[in-house]
């Protein structure tokens, strides 16, 4: 444990700089159109075969809202017009923060690299039981809670046993 730290750290013997093992970051978002929304069925692991709303990790030098936006171009071939932040979740055993914003799906859609397929789901349609992450279950029931509004953002902390 460096000095004045509170947690114990991979510190390198020979130079002493430490090397900081912090969450990643996953954005995506909510694109919906005429009370529809855009879900994608995976293409790769984990959860191949399982519906999910696009998302993935951020990359550097980009905002949130821009990866998200960049994640559905990638999984969807969609462009949306990204609204507010509304809803955070806390996965403490895989060290992520996921981020969910509300979206406008604009244009047409298909199937990307990491999607078997793409639909519009209204929320009586979506497939709850195949849903690919807790996550994403719990943005999209988050989202049909508030219809839409910015209604602030929901927190979630998430740890195995809740699973």
């Amino acid at each position: 444990m460096p000095d004045s730290d509170t947690h114990e750290r991979w510190v390198c013997d020979a130079c002493g700089k430490i090397h900081y093992q912090n969450p990643l970051v996953v954005v995506g978002c909510v694109p919906e159109r005429d009370g529809k929304i855009l879900m994608c069925k995976r293409a790769i692991e984990p959860r191949h075969g399982y519906w999910t709303v696009p998302a993935g990790f951020m990359e550097l030098d980009e905002s949130t809202a821009g990866g998200a936006m960049r994640e559905t171009l990638e999984e969807a071939c969609a462009e949306v017009e990204i609204g507010h932040l509304f809803a955070v979740v806390d996965v403490i055993d895989a060290g992520q923060v996921h981020f969910f914003y509300t979206a406008k799906l604009k244009g047409d859609f298909s199937p990307g690299a990491e999607s078997l397929e793409v639909a519009m789901f209204s929320e009586d349609e979506i497939p709850w039981d195949d849903i690919a992450f807790h996550s994403g279950h719990y943005a999209l029931k988050r989202y049909f809670e508030d219809k839409g509004r910015n209604n602030g953002v929901h927190v979630h902390e998430l740890r195995r046993a809740q699973s």
